[in-house]
């Protein structure tokens, strides 16, 4: 009898010992997996390598690879747009939104002068901001003589930078004068209509307003936004900020 009481006993501790042992090792399998997707350093002491969004890692050009503070697209996909006639666009106010997402202090806005016309004869011609309310917030003083040299990107200063808030705005682009349609050129990076897509008014990406205007209004009524010379052919110009 006691014989096999031991003999019962001894097979009882190996049973339990080999359930112990196999609960060890599940235990530790299962602890593997959420000591790498938490992110800790496992006990080789390597950290886990993080995984890119997307795959790839690559992210576009920014503003502020070529010091810039924002603009209305990559310079390096703007192409050439007609400044169109006098009769065209003289003495029309045409508006290209701009978003910004952080604050800035806007200085200077940055044209893509393509082409020039040493013919033209050009005054009263303007660049300037309007706020999401139509209210001009910055204008340069009369740009006519920059327009007729050098045709590069260059910044033309507003006559007092002001902090830009995160939000929308509009750069504003007044010419007056007389010149060659196929001379005097301005980058764009975008075409006519297409850059308007799902959009109305008062938030049309691209747009004009009013028309016999020799300087910059204080404000303009942003529901009137108007696409006519757009359709034309009247490609959306490229802008920066510094």
């Amino acid at each position: 009898m006691h014989a096999r009481t031991t003999t019962a006993t001894t097979r009882l501790v190996a049973a339990l010992a080999t359930l112990l042992a196999l609960a060890g090792c599940t235990s530790s399998g299962a602890s593997r997996p959420a000591a790498v997707n938490s992110g800790t350093t496992g006990t080789s002491g390597t950290a886990p390598v993080p995984v890119q969004s997307g795959g790839s890692g690559y992210e576009g050009p920014r503003p502020q690879d070529q010091n810039l503070l924002a603009w209305t697209g990559d310079p390096n996909d703007a192409g050439h747009v007609t400044a169109q006639s006098s009769a065209g666009v003289g003495g029309r106010v045409t508006l290209v939104r701009i978003v910004l997402r952080e604050q800035i202090t806007w200085s200077n806005i940055w044209l893509g002068l393509a082409g020039v016309d040493p013919n033209a004869q050009l005054a009263n011609c303007h660049l300037g901001v309007y706020d999401a309310s139509g209210r001009l917030v910055g204008a340069t003083s009369d740009i006519s003589s920059q327009l007729m040299t050098d045709a590069i990107a260059k910044p033309l200063p507003l006559g007092k930078p002001f902090t830009a808030a995160p939000g929308t705005y509009f750069i504003a682009l007044l010419l007056n004068g007389n010149w060659a349609t196929n001379a005097l050129t301005l980058k764009s990076t975008g075409a006519g209509i297409s850059v308007n897509a799902g959009l109305t008014p008062p938030k049309l990406r691209y747009s004009t307003v009013l028309t016999g205007q020799t300087s910059l209004p204080p404000t303009v009524n942003l529901a009137d936004q108007s696409t006519s010379t757009i359709n034309t052919g009247w490609a959306s110009q490229w802008y920066g900020v510094s």
